[in-house]
């Protein structure tokens, strides 16, 4: 089915020079860090030398992927020569063994979990794919301390986290995924695919009861959904998804058809609403291409993920409680 937004050169030179303008850009800044003493009361920039902008460090990692991105999708940019300098500036040996000596700190075991990490590791899985491999091969110490994360992590974490916010571990595993399978690590994608199946794989009936929640940015339903799309075969994902959403033929569960109001953009976390629009585009969009040719269902999903974008689209830039982040969901949804 014919897509009304889709992600052109124009789109994508304008979503790098937001990002552009602040990844770093060290202030306002919200930092996820714990002290253990009056050493550790430092700036963003001194805890981390590479993602100290973007108001906190996973919107700045985040922001990362998208350059990276936009730069393998589009490499004629405008922007193209200013993302590498700041590749060739940032991602670079020292700097990340800076981010891991922060990593390494007891104090930073739960650092970013699960959200950050992975985001960390979706960067990594983009870098794979430039032309200049130093980036990766630079990232590559960070990357593989939280594929560690998720490896001690995920056998001892009993239930999953269903919220639709940063800590919701489907959002997590569907990125992890994205980098097992760019460097060709099955174990990693086998724990993934295991601990996916453990605790989503008895979902059935779900009547998103709670969504949307005041601060989501995620739709905790199909965000599971689309992480069991990317880690199950078509052949397991599609009855599984069947007996998940038995009624989407006729678009129940009704909340998650209808765009969210965002009522104040200035604040962050009523912000988040455009993000939960962007990235239920992203959902749908992907879904639906899993589902076999004719079904019904498909129609309704792709037109409603088209005015899930016509409400976010016109707000990723504007207010820096949004701007800091929103364009990386945006291409993600625009890409799906």
């Amino acid at each position: 089915m014919a897509t009304r937004h889709e992600l052109d050169a124009e789109t994508a030179e304008r979503f790098a020079r937001i990002a552009l303008s602040h990844v770093t850009r060290e202030y306002p800044n919200k930092p996820g860090h714990a002290l253990s003493s009056d050493a550790d009361a430092r700036t963003p920039r001194d805890l981390h030398p590479v993602f100290y902008g973007s108001y906190d460090w996973h919107s700045c990692v985040h922001g990362y992927w998208m350059l990276a991105r936009l730069l393998n999708r589009f490499p004629g940019l405008p922007s193209a020569d200013d993302i590498k300098r700041l590749f060739d500036d940032h991602l670079v040996p020292n700097k990340i063994d800076a981010e891991c000596r922060y990593l390494a700190a007891p104090t930073a075991r739960g650092f970013e979990r699960p959200y950050g990490w992975g985001w960390l590791l979706k960067l990594s899985a983009e870098l794979v794919s430039c032309r200049d491999q130093r980036w990766f091969d630079a990232l590559s110490p960070l990357s593989a301390m939280f594929v560690e994360r998720f490896r001690d992590f995920l056998p001892i974490a009993t239930y999953p986290v269903r919220v639709g916010t940063h800590f919701n571990t489907a959002f997590a595993l569907r990125l992890a995924a994205d980098y097992a399978e760019a460097i060709e690590d099955a174990d990693l994608l086998a724990l993934l695919r295991e601990t996916a199946v453990r605790w989503y794989g008895p979902d059935t009936d779900c009547l998103a009861w709670g969504e949307p929640s005041g601060d989501d940015f995620l739709s905790s339903t199909l965000i599971e959904a689309e992480c069991m799309r990317r880690l199950l075969t078509p052949d397991a994902f599609r009855p599984w998804f069947d007996r998940f959403l038995p009624d989407l033929h006729q678009e129940r569960p009704r909340t998650i058809f209808t765009p969210v109001n965002v009522s104040d953009r200035s604040d962050g976390k009523i912000a988040h609403l455009d993000g939960l629009n962007l990235s239920r585009a992203w959902c749908l969009r992907s879904l639906a291409t899993a589902l076999p040719d004719g079904d019904p269902r498909t129609a309704a999903m792709m037109s409603t993920a088209e005015r899930h974008l016509d409400a976010a689209l016109p707000h990723i830039a504007g207010d820096y409680m949004g701007e800091h982040w929103l364009a990386s969901f945006a291409v993600l949804a625009l890409e799906a």
